[in-house]
């Protein structure tokens, strides 16, 4: 352990979580405003307000700094996608699900990480797959599973919940993510969002919503 290390892991220590939170928005601002090439540990040091042996303490490397990034993002906003304890009525539950999703995906700031990955996945496809494993996996798991009780109700007929997940949240982002993903507008409207869930929760009943229920 060198000079400069030895501090850091006692500061560290005394700190916790804290000092830790300082450099994920440290590196936040670095990933944000430079992407992942020209993001380098010394620029992050400096945005944190930490020394570089700092960093090294909780990460071994750029790549396992940004991942932790993604994961704790799309933590954050897995816990904004809650399905209440029953599931209700069906389209109710597909709707409320599909704006806060689409929402949440088109915000400049997912938007920029989604870029990011996409550029530095070809050299490293470790944060491919992280992005991929705690965004769309993991939201598809969670939809999955509500149509399952949905199914369970008889209110839907699915064979494959996993697919169906998949299908709608295909739908809802049809015509709306694309446009913000390669820049052709910075925002989306709210109104749009509504007309593609809305389009998207009409399209999906009639695929799988029981003959009774349709």
């Amino acid at each position: 352990m060198d000079a400069e290390t030895m501090p850091a892991v006692e500061s560290a220590t005394q700190d916790g979580g804290a000092k830790r939170r300082q450099v994920m928005e440290g590196a936040r601002t670095i990933f944000l405003s430079e992407g992942f090439d020209g993001a380098s540990m010394n620029d992050i040091a400096r945005a944190a307000g930490v020394s570089k042996g700092t960093l090294y303490v909780y990460f071994d490397s750029k790549e396992q700094l940004f991942e932790a990034l993604i994961r704790e993002g799309k933590k954050e906003q897995a816990e904004r996608l809650v399905f209440p304890g029953e599931p209700g009525d069906a389209r109710e539950l597909l709707g409320g699900f599909g704006r806060r999703l689409i929402e949440l995906m088109t915000r400049p700031e997912n938007i920029a990480y989604v870029r990011i990955v996409i550029a530095a996945t070809a050299k490293f496809p470790r944060l491919g797959q992280a992005f991929y494993e705690a965004g769309p996996c993991h939201g598809r798991g969670n939809l999955a599973a509500q149509l399952v009780k949905l199914c369970d109700t008889g209110v839907l007929e699915i064979e494959d919940a996993e697919r169906a997940a998949q299908q709608f949240i295909d739908l809802c982002k049809s015509g709306v993510l694309n446009p913000v993903l390669f820049g052709v507008t910075e925002t989306v409207d709210p109104r749009e969002i509504e007309v593609a869930v809305d389009a998207a929760v009409e399209v999906f009943m009639r695929a799988y919503g029981a003959k009774h229920s349709v």
